[in-house]
């Protein structure tokens, strides 16, 4: 059995689970407007080995969301992932903060998934994804716009999600379009299944080299 840690904290969503193979079988998160990662991630990570009965030495790997999103986030929870990495010789992998967020996203055959994580002002960092959960358009930084995603309704329904989708809605947009309005944020348990891809077929960061995706530079 391999078990693997997984790391989320690309937004305000402090998220991490551990896994047995494909097996979800630990997971803590906490939505904060504070983004209270530095006092949260290593304690719900100490809680979760406890609580799951495993001994730190018999990890397997760590996945991370490599972002985009928060610059302070996703450095505390690559910072934290490579401190294992390190200290315990096992691989890093890593996934995009919104490919994550699409997980959980029912979708029907007719229909795009968008998800959007806020960029502050009216821009949004967004990926686009078929039904099939593959991704149609990689990540890009959208300055929103009622004609924003116009050439992607004509044959299909956009499907909108996550906080920055917010912004989109209230500016009227143009096309064939459907917001879901709960909240959505990429959670460390919608990243179970993809992980556990990425170790079997060893696709690993290199640890000494790896960065997150911040997609744009800090200002």
């Amino acid at each position: 059995m391999k078990n693997l840690l997984y790391i989320e904290t690309s937004t305000k969503n402090c998220s991490v689970a551990i896994s047995s193979d494909t097996k979800l079988i630990g997971f803590k998160e906490i939505n904060s407007e504070n983004f209270s990662h530095a006092e949260n991630l290593h304690v719900f990570i100490n809680d979760l080995f406890k609580e799951a009965k495993i001994d730190i030495q018999n990890l397997s790997g760590v996945v991370i969301g490599k972002g985009p999103g928060s610059y302070t986030g996703l450095r505390i929870g690559t910072a934290c992932a490579k401190g294992f990495c390190y200290s315990l010789d096992i691989p890093l992998m890593s996934i995009n903060s919104l490919e994550i967020m699409a997980q959980r996203i029912p979708v029907e055959s007719n229909q795009l998934l968008i998800p959007m994580i806020d960029a502050r002002r009216l821009e949004v960092y967004t990926m686009i994804l078929d039904h099939n959960k593959m991704i149609v358009k990689n990540t890009w930084a959208e300055e929103l716009t009622q004609n924003s995603f116009t050439q992607y309704s004509k044959d299909k329904t956009c499907v909108f999600f996550g906080n920055g989708s917010i912004k989109f809605k209230s500016i009227r947009p143009k096309g064939k379009y459907k917001f879901i309005n709960k909240e959505h944020f990429p959670s460390a348990k919608d990243m179970v299944k993809k992980g556990f891809e990425l170790f079997v077929k060893k696709n690993f960061e290199s640890t000494a080299y790896y960065e997150p995706f911040y997609l744009k530079e800090f200002i």
